[in-house]
């Protein structure tokens, strides 16, 4: 049988989707300061879920209210008050109105957690992000305890998850978020059993899936979104990638999403970091082709005995399709088209659509700007996080029921994320403590 986008698939699971186009997770940070759900997720997610994706990955729902990816995250930290799990059961209905499915991602932020919502996050090492700009703490190394405490809580929000009416979870275990951060020797430098040689690195997302999977329960599934790579010398290769998935082979997940990279070496955004990236002997082929990770995903399917879903450069209707007649996906993952074109999956399953527009090439912002030193450090790092606050300006629009400003500048978008988030951290932070206080 040929396959195509419209193919539908069937999960280990059981749970079928009617196509095999997946709305990767991406950062929305619309929560209350409470860290729960709100109106604005359920438009955002039905507006993806009536334009005709087969699949959603919400943004990643943290597991730890202390160490966020930023302070608009959605949590679920222990069991959820009442009212956060009628919005919890509110956003999976949302999601699926459209006749799709709906994974909640599970994640921890680790050292990626901003200052401005902790000043020490934990990790597996006492290791700071290496950006400038001082937006990031050295973390606290966790200790045993808080890593077998850790754990619990993946179990919970799992439990959490199946009871709101989601279809499965996904542990993040990629782009340099606290799973990832375990995996990596650059950022885990621990001589204990979660330190050491991979199968001691990997011990912690094992341990998490296997909590997962004993909440799973019928109909729910369990998955992993990994890297390939992180493209760091001395970090996290694809021999080790590999050998990951060869370890997680037995646990009957649903899919393994493969990505890479993290915030030193944004690989997943297309984009160099402010140091040269490692590239693992990766092929010319593979910088050449339209998906960043397909030739990765290519070589592990010998490995792999689960579906595979590579997200990151897909853009063609023709380069989709060629992806899983090959057999190098199984399921194809879009993220930043969806920030503005909410509509393309059913137009490309429909054959409408024959490629999504590619807004990052026009949203560099020049070396000019900021003067003749403006190419190093400052500069990359304001085109990463510039170009990603352009998306997320545009998942606010969607989610207030406006539509995308395709006009905005990115500047100015950096500019407005960085307004957005102090206005949410001081709100997060006021919120925290009158928690605590109680």
């Amino acid at each position: 049988m040929t396959i195509k986008i419209n193919t539908p698939l069937t999960l280990p699971s059981g749970v079928e989707l009617p196509n095999r186009l997946v709305k990767a997770a991406m950062t929305e940070r619309l929560a209350n300061p409470r860290n729960e759900v709100t109106d604005r997720h359920l438009r955002l997610y039905k507006a993806w879920g009536d334009g005709g994706i087969g699949l959603q990955i919400t943004g990643n729902v943290l597991v730890d209210r202390r160490n966020l990816e930023a302070p608009g995250n959605v949590v679920i930290d222990g069991a959820p008050s009442n009212e956060h799990a009628v919005m919890l059961s509110k956003w999976a209905e949302a999601c699926k109105a459209g006749g799709g499915k709906v994974v909640m991602q599970l994640s921890h932020a680790g050292r990626q957690t901003q200052k401005l919502v902790n000043p020490q996050p934990d990790a597996p090492s006492a290791i700071a992000v290496d950006l400038p700009g001082g937006q990031f703490g050295t973390p606290r190394a966790m200790t045993g305890d808080d890593i077998k405490r850790l754990i619990e809580k993946y179990a919970i929000a799992t439990k959490t998850a199946r009871a709101a009416g989601f279809d499965g979870v996904q542990i993040h275990a990629a782009h340099g978020y606290l799973m990832s951060q375990f995996l990596s020797p650059l950022t885990n430098q621990r001589d204990d059993e979660w330190g050491g040689p991979l199968e001691n690195r990997a011990r912690l997302l094992l341990e998490v899936l296997k909590a997962a999977k004993a909440e799973a329960g019928p109909a729910f599934g369990v998955s992993v979104k990994l890297n390939s790579a992180d493209f760091q010398k001395g970090g996290f290769t694809q021999d080790d990638s590999t050998a990951v998935i060869g370890m997680l082979n037995p646990l009957g997940l649903d899919f393994v999403e493969i990505s890479g990279g993290n915030y030193e070496q944004p690989k997943m955004m297309d984009m160099e970091g402010l140091k040269p990236a490692h590239d693992d002997g990766a092929r010319e082929s593979t910088k050449q082709r339209e998906a960043y990770f397909l030739d990765y995903a290519q070589e592990v399917q010998s490995v792999a005995e689960m579906t595979l879903m590579v997200t990151g450069g897909f853009r063609t209707r023709e380069g989709m399709n060629a992806a899983l007649e090959s057999g190098e996906a199984d399921l194809i993952g879009l993220g930043r088209p969806l920030c503005v074109d909410v509509d393309a999956p059913a137009q490309l399953v429909a054959g409408e659509l024959s490629e999504l527009p590619t807004w990052e090439k026009t949203l560099r912002i020049g070396p000019g700007i900021f003067g003749p030193n403006s190419s190093i450090g400052l500069f990359k790092a304001l085109n990463g996080f510039g170009m990603q606050g352009w998306f997320y300006h545009q998942l606010h629009r969607i989610a207030d029921g406006e539509d995308p400003n395709r006009k905005l500048g990115v500047l100015s978008a950096f500019l407005k994320m960085q307004g957005i988030d102090s206005k949410m951290a001081k709100a997060y932070q006021a919120d925290l403590k009158q928690t605590e206080s109680v």
